[in-house]
């Protein structure tokens, strides 16, 4: 078997892309008609651009500068897709919208310099506009635990991000995905569980690299697990650790390297 990668798939985003991965790794590797080589930079609570932590215990670099990026220019040319999802966390760690967008912006010009397909979901402000403030901070309290930003604060950073990256996204040709109110439950930022396989398939068919359904629950890991504690670089309390990449490597020839 020939298990040279057919794709190259870019996945950045938070905790919504590190519940999708099972699934998306799967409907990748299938419509690529062979293996897939993912490079993915997401986990709970993760920031685009500074070090965020989940629990008190576990901190990941920001996306923008992990290491991710170095390991993507030592890598041959390779036909590419990527996601940039799940921006908003670093509203709630009190960035302003405009130095999010610059985050957003610097991975965007990287990945037009790989000529990759980019697929870029915009706020869900559909939600959001309809969140009472005691919901916001419930949400607040469990997800972010010490993180005191207001949030009339929030609301209106979130509408200035979500025209900056509009702006964005068009100036580098992404294809924009807004997310919709249904999504969502009394949770403003994870998605329903009964509707991940219908969003994350919605998204997959925005690239015409990779645009046939996945099957519903399929998953490539089988009796494999993604690992808990797997990126390259990562702080655990307090203490630094890194991981040798791939983190997990399948029969096909398809990699997996979190970052």
């Amino acid at each position: 078997m020939d298990d040279r990668p057919a794709l190259r798939a870019i996945l950045l985003g938070a905790s919504n892309l590190k519940a999708a991965l099972p699934s998306l790794l799967a409907g990748l590797r299938r419509t690529a008609g062979g293996p897939v080589e993912v490079l993915a930079a997401c986990g709970h609570g993760r920031s685009y651009g500074m070090w965020s932590r989940f629990l008190f215990v576990r901190r990941l670099p920001g996306i923008a500068d992990c290491g991710l990026w170095r390991e993507l220019s030592r890598r041959p040319p390779l036909p590419t897709v990527a996601l940039l999802t799940d921006v908003g966390n670093d509203l709630l760690y009190g960035a302003s919208a405009g130095m999010i967008s610059g985050w957003v912006r610097t991975c965007l010009d990287r990945l037009a310099f790989q000529r990759a397909e980019v697929v870029l979901t915009l706020l869900p402000l559909g939600r959001l506009e309809r969140l009472a403030p005691w919901q916001y901070l419930l949400a607040r309290s469990i997800l972010f635990p010490g993180r005191n930003v207001p949030w009339d604060a929030v609301r209106q950073e979130a509408r200035k991000l979500d025209e900056l990256l509009r702006e964005a996204g068009l100036e580098h040709e992404a294809r924009l995905v807004r997310p919709e109110a249904s999504w969502y439950g009394i949770d403003p930022i994870h998605i329903l569980r009964s509707r991940r396989h219908e969003v994350w398939h919605g998204i997959l068919s925005q690239w015409t690299l990779a645009s046939r359904e996945p099957g519903e629950g399929e998953s490539l890991l089988g009796r494999q697990r993604l690992p808990a504690f797997g990126a390259e670089e990562f702080r655990l309390l307090g203490f630094r650790f890194e991981r040798p990449q791939p983190a997990l490597r399948f029969d096909d020839g398809t990699t997996l390297s979190l970052f």
